[in-house]
C-alpha cells in the first residue's frame, strides 16, 4: 500500500533520475563544442575543444611565412584566445538554463563563481517528505507521534 511519504520519495526520485539524465545530455553536448579564432590577415586559425585544449592549428594562407616569429606568436595567441572565448560562449549557453539567477556560467566556468551557489542549504521538497526525514514514519522505526 502506497502512503503520501512513498509518493512524495518516488517523485524525488523521479526528478533525480531526469535531472541526471539531462546532466549527461548536457555533457554530450558540451564535448562537442568547439571554439574557432582566426587571426588578422587568416594567417592563423586555431580551433579549441570545451575545456580549451587546442585540437587544430592551421594556417590558411602563405601570411604566416612573411611575418617576424614575434609576430607570428602574437598572431597566434591572439587566435587562441579568441576560439577560447568562443568555445567558453558556447558552454556557457548550453550550461545557462539550469543556473539559479545571479549566477553567470562564464564566470562559474572560469573560477570566479561560488559552486556552492548552486545548490541551496535547504533542498525543496514536499512537506510529506520533509516530515518523513524529520520525524520517520508514523508507524515506522521512531514510532508513533
Amino acid at each position: 500500500m502506497s502512503t503520501p511519504y512513498d509518493q512524495g520519495i518516488e517523485d524525488l526520485l523521479a526528478l533525480y533520475r531526469r535531472q541526471r539524465e539531462e546532466a549527461a545530455e548536457t555533457r554530450r553536448r558540451i564535448n562537442e563544442v568547439s571554439g574557432v579564432g582566426t587571426a588578422p590577415r587568416q594567417s592563423v586559425k586555431v580551433t579549441v575543444s570545451a575545456n580549451g585544449e587546442v585540437t587544430a592549428v592551421e594556417f590558411p594562407t602563405g601570411a604566416y611565412r612573411r611575418m617576424a616569429p614575434k609576430e607570428l606568436s602574437e598572431a597566434m595567441m591572439a587566435a587562441l584566445a579568441q576560439a577560447r572565448e568562443k568555445a567558453l560562449e558556447q558552454v556557457a549557453e548550453l550550461t545557462s538554463l539550469g543556473l539559479p539567477p545571479g549566477v553567470g556560467a562564464g564566470d562559474l566556468l572560469q573560477g570566479r563563481a561560488d559552486p556552492t551557489a548552486l545548490l541551496p542549504d535547504d533542498p525543496g521538497m514536499p512537506d510529506a517528505v520533509r516530515d518523513y526525514i524529520d520525524n520517520g514514519r508514523p508507524d515506522g522505526p521512531r514510532g508513533p507521534r
